[in-house]
């Protein structure tokens, strides 16, 4: 797959140094919207939850990125099963076009007409096994 450097808008926000900051990157770029404004939203987010030690600097656990995602008008397409292995890699052949947040094992990347959208290159050669990823609602 094609890898395009995309970190989101996060520096033009002034951000620096490095985070776990990968969903609020992922959601910056498939919606198109300011990273600070994404970010301020998931923290908001975190703390109506009751997550008050979480941040989304740190790395946001996946069942809180799944009801934001949710409530975003996402729809979550699972990949694999408990105990099934991998049966979709971060690789052109397997996965859809269109735009998507992938979810792969401890990061979340986008993908958008089979080209990744991130900061580094997550695919492993291909090798990378997807957990699931995001679509938008129509």
């Amino acid at each position: 797959m094609e890898f395009i450097y995309n970190d989101g808008g996060r520096k033009e926000a002034g951000y620096k140094g490095k985070a776990g900051d990968c969903v609020c990157r992922a959601i910056a770029i498939i919606t198109e919207r300011p990273y600070k404004d994404v970010y301020k939203e998931l923290q908001s987010f975190i703390k109506l939850e009751g997550k008050q030690k979480i941040s989304v600097r740190n790395g946001i656990p996946i069942n809180i990125v799944k009801k934001y995602l949710s409530a975003q008008g996402f729809k979550w397409i699972s990949c694999m099963k408990i105990g099934q292995g991998c049966k979709v890699h971060l690789k052109k052949e397997e996965i859809p076009a269109g735009k998507l947040l992938v979810s792969i094992s401890k990061h979340i990347t986008t993908v958008i007409d089979k080209v990744i959208y991130d900061i580094y290159n997550p695919q492993r050669e291909g090798s990378r096994c997807v957990y699931g990823y995001w679509i938008k609602n129509r």
